[in-house]
């Protein structure tokens, strides 16, 4: 059975991929990872690829797609295919944008440590989902119980991970393997846009934009991403193994 690794994003967990998760464990062995206070993608990358043996299946979801790119770019053998999920790969821009993007990172992180992961959450999510979906209680207050679940310390690491990403644009056109690109049409956090330049430089890659959907994807339109993941899924070739 091919092995299917699943990246989480800053300070989510397996929650963000429950929905295609019990889609496909009858397909996939699956690995949900978990970073802790690790505090570099690379280490995180080490992390992951420690954990599970063999060649296997990899998709990632914000800070996850980095993560998943930082493996590629240590053992392109084991991956046989690779989604990439409302992310990026450029480094921090120089500048008044980069800093502009620190000093709101780190914004948040403050009144994290002042008033708590679920106060911080219920500001940081309104940028994180489509707008019109803001007041279903039930979308939103899953999201911030699950961004409360992690500590402000893992929060801060987590951070400081993001902000010293290294730039991954090269890696792009190297990846071979069946690649899906995916957003929320209306993510503005990680823009369509990204994505479409993305998947023009990865061969073959298949670009799937949900619309009515922003950054939490997984979560604001479950049934779409993991359709779109099934798909791909069943255009992986079975591992030696």
């Amino acid at each position: 059975m091919t092995r299917l690794v699943l990246l989480p994003g800053l300070v989510c967990d397996a929650t963000v991929w429950a929905h295609a998760r019990g889609a496909l464990a009858a397909r996939a062995t699956i690995h949900v990872a978990e970073y802790g206070a690790l505090d570099s993608l690379g280490t995180m990358a080490d992390k992951v690829l420690g954990e599970v043996e063999g060649p296997f299946a990899l998709a990632g979801h914000s800070m996850g797609g980095r993560v998943a790119l930082e493996m590629f770019r240590r053992a392109p053998e084991r991956i046989v295919a690779m989604a990439l999920l409302d992310t990026g790969v450029q480094r921090l821009a120089a500048g008044e944008p980069g800093a502009r993007e620190a000093a709101g990172r780190h914004e948040l992180l403050v009144l994290a440590r002042e008033q708590g992961m679920a106060a911080m959450a219920a500001r940081w999510v309104q940028g994180m989902v489509w707008p019109p979906r803001l007041g279903e209680r039930l979308l939103v207050d899953g999201i911030v119980e699950m961004f409360a679940r992690s500590p402000p310390e893992v929060f801060a690491a987590q951070i400081r991970a993001l902000l010293a990403r290294p730039d991954a644009s090269a890696l792009l056109e190297a990846i071979r393997c069946p690649t899906l690109v995916l957003c929320g049409a209306e993510d503005g956090w990680a823009p369509a846009a990204r994505h479409r330049e993305m998947a023009g430089k990865i061969a073959g890659a298949h670009l799937t934009l949900v619309p009515e959907c922003g950054h939490m994807c997984t979560l604001e339109r479950p049934e779409a991403v993991t359709s779109a993941l099934a798909e791909w899924f069943g255009r992986v070739a079975r591992p030696p193994g």
